[in-house]
């Protein structure tokens, strides 16, 4: 599959995760991306890069209410290893909001909780997915 470059080269795009607590986030995150925190935080704003330079950052966002209602827009973390993966988030935070994977058309997922209620799923696609 051709893709085009993308029209955001120079990390423009970034993921806003909003949360109640930066620190508990921070920890969570960076515990689950493979992520490090950018300097300190700063007022409402706690930034988290990829260790290795390389990716999307996230930036957490202090907000004063709770978190109401299904999410619209989530993050999906693939694997190649479901169930590993599964208790590895859990220890490090993560509620299970499903307790049997659901399976369609060869992926298997898990539906996930950040500390905060903020939904993330965790997915095994088919062993075709993967480029060997």
């Amino acid at each position: 599959m051709h893709r085009e470059p993308p029209p955001y080269p120079r990390g423009e795009l970034v993921v806003v995760i909003d949360c109640s607590d930066l620190d508990r986030s921070a920890e969570f995150w960076a515990g689950v991306l493979g992520y490090v925190r950018d300097g300190v935080a700063t007022g409402r704003y706690q930034s988290l890069l990829p260790a290795d330079g390389q990716g999307t950052e996230v930036l957490l966002q202090l907000v004063p209410e709770d978190k109401h209602g299904k999410n619209r827009v989530h993050l999906d973390l693939r694997t190649r290893a479901l169930d590993p993966e599964l208790h590895r988030l859990l220890r490090l935070g993560a509620r299970a909001l499903t307790e049997e994977p659901v399976s369609e058309a060869g992926w298997r997922w898990h539906i996930l909780a950040d500390p905060d209620g903020n939904e993330f799923c965790v997915l095994q696609p088919p062993a075709s997915y993967w480029p060997d």
